[in-house]
């Protein structure tokens, strides 16, 4: 993946970057403060919404628990049962009814949550269809709403439904308990309640509310405004088990996302549900995300202008930066950059003007050097000529010696030549062993012509080393050392040479047995010499190999000066 660092403009970056991080930050933050005041809303709502339900449950279970008292005690009446048992002659069986229609009106006028009373028995005696009290044939009490639950029960409550009266149908809620005496039906006692006054109840305070009411088997008795199908809500709330509590109802296409709040009172048959709209509830949230939304998008607006100002004056030294670097030239007309900035712009420019220095600098030294360079390349063809022009020389006087019959002038010609020839070798500046030999052993038969039998030398070196290159001119300077200083004011000497291989290294050794080191010494002291040779070689070898190779001096055990030379190769 490219870094857009390495590709795009810093002002862009700088802008684009600002900019999305601003839009993260406040969009996270409104959905934050929208998510959680959301979540204390549903609580709060949740809340305040059960304690209500519970305090509704209740007062209507105090009223239904009333009615249900009622109908057990009415349906013990001595008076009821024995008109039940139907025993009596027609007369007696007339008066009877009237007492018992009389105590039920009673009931009905005294109770005004009471709308009617039904007694199911059988042969009834007819009365007034329109009256709060009917007598009905047991035979229609399938025609009773909700009579199929008195199958499992002795006494059950219906959901809401009509009943006739003098002034229309009228909604109610209706309890039936059957009537037994030792083991026997006699019939069923059916009271009527007033779905207006529950409904009253089940309302309270609060107008718009959609509430439903149902009884131990999750049967809607009762419902307020718009309510869900009871398979809607049972896939949510378990009623049978459950207590109070609160369920977050996931919308889909057809309805949106929904509070559902369900109270159910330990000593209580009924469970009261209250489903509220989720958008209701957080509609105050998704304002305040809104008012943030609004404030968010001012401050990006801000932030984005302050932004493209920040950019602006961060990127203008920056390009005044690279035009000044894109045009600049050595001694041309350059740009100016900026004197006034003080912070890490005005240490960045200053660097830059220091660096053209340099520059310059660098520029006039290379231009001399180039001119010392030129100077020393004319000069080195010019030395180049001058050992050709001796090597010829010397073969001139090599071939003249010849003529005059000098064989050992004429030796002496035909080995400095060689001398040359390997000296020079065509500007190299390192020679195998085998050739620094050979120019060594050129100078010291040269030596022999001039001191005859008095100066030998012996050579031990591995013909496996041979191969191997060296700083040429390596080994001649310590032999005329021994010859010259170490052998001076006598006629007999003898220098021994060997060379030796170690892991990564040549052990060269140089010895003789001359007057010893300290003389010598004393002797170059004294005539103001150095050693010039010598110490060549030690440079050479310090500068071709490194410090950890080099040249030793030592004095021998018995007379005469040892040399150590080590070589890298």
């Amino acid at each position: 993946m490219t870094n857009p660092f390495k590709k795009f403009r810093i002002d862009r970056l700088f802008f684009h970057g600002f900019a999305v991080l601003i839009i993260v930050v406040i969009a996270s933050i409104a959905w934050t403060s929208y998510s959680s005041s959301s979540k204390a809303l549903v609580q709060t709502t949740s809340h305040y919404q059960q304690q209500l339900l519970d305090e509704l449950n209740n007062e209507i279970t105090t009223r239904l628990v009333m009615i249900e008292q009622i109908s057990l005690s009415t349906s013990r009446d001595n008076e009821l049962i024995t008109f039940l048992m139907n025993k009596q002659d027609e007369f007696d069986r007339y008066r009877r009814r009237v007492s018992v229609e009389r105590a039920l009106a009673n009931l009905t006028y005294s109770i005004p949550v009471i709308q009617g009373i039904d007694l199911y028995m059988k042969a009834p005696l007819q009365g007034d269809a329109k009256s709060y009290i009917q007598f009905r044939d047991i035979a229609d009490l399938d025609k009773q709403e909700g009579f199929q639950n008195l199958a499992k029960s002795d006494f059950a409550w219906t959901g809401e439904h009509n009943i006739p009266s003098f002034q229309g149908d009228v909604p109610v809620l209706s309890f039936a308990r059957t009537i037994m005496y030792e083991d026997t039906n006699l019939g069923v006692l059916v009271i009527h309640v007033k779905a207006k006054e529950i409904r009253m109840l089940l309302t309270g305070n609060s107008s718009g509310s959609n509430r439903m009411m149902m009884n131990t088997q999750g049967q809607q008795i009762l419902k307020i405004g718009q309510a869900v199908d009871q398979a809607e809500w049972s896939k949510w709330v378990d009623i049978k088990n459950q207590q109070s509590g609160y369920v977050h109802i996931k919308g889909n296409k057809a309805a949106d996302d929904s509070l559902l709040v369900y109270s159910k009172l330990a000593d209580s048959n009924w469970t009261l549900v209250e489903i509220t709209s989720w958008n209701q509830i957080t509609a105050k949230s998704f304002r305040l995300a809104e008012v943030i939304g609004l404030i968010g998008i001012a401050a990006v607006l801000l932030v984005l202008l302050l932004t493209h100002f920040l950019s602006r004056q961060f990127t203008k030294p920056i390009k005044q930066l690279v035009t000044a670097m894109r045009i600049y030239s050595v001694g041309g007309n350059n740009v100016e950059l900026p004197v006034d900035y003080e912070n890490e712009f005005g240490y960045l420019f200053a660097g830059y003007r220091k660096q053209n220095e340099r520059i310059e600098e660098l520029y006039l030294s290379l231009q001399r050097r180039y001119e010392q360079q030129r100077k020393a390349e004319i000069e080195a063809l010019q030395a180049n000529i001058n050992p050709h022009f001796l090597y010829n020389m010397l073969d001139q006087l090599n071939w003249m010696a010849i003529e005059a019959g000098q064989d050992e002038l004429s030796r002496i010609l035909e080995l400095m030549g060689r001398m040359f020839r390997i000296g020079l070798s065509n500007g190299d500046s390192f020679i195998t062993i085998a050739e620094e030999l050979i120019h060594m052993e050129c100078y010291l038969e040269i030596q022999q012509l001039r001191w005859g039998n008095g100066l030998q030398y012996t050579i031990e070196v591995p013909q496996d080393i041979e191969p191997l290159y060296i700083p040429k001119l390596t080994l001649q300077p310590f032999v005329e050392n021994s010859v010259v200083h170490g052998f001076n004011k006598r006629n007999r000497g003898h220098i021994h040479i060997s060379i030796s291989r170690s892991t990564n290294s040549l052990q060269i050794i140089i010895d003789d047995d001359g007057v010893g080191l300290k003389q010598v010494v004393d002797k170059e002291l004294k005539r103001h010499t150095g050693g010039y040779g010598i110490r060549n070689v030690r440079e050479r070898i310090a500068g071709y190999f490194g410090e950890c190779y080099g040249v030793s001096l030592m004095e021998r055990e018995v007379g005469g000066q040892g040399l150590r030379l080590i070589c890298h190769y």
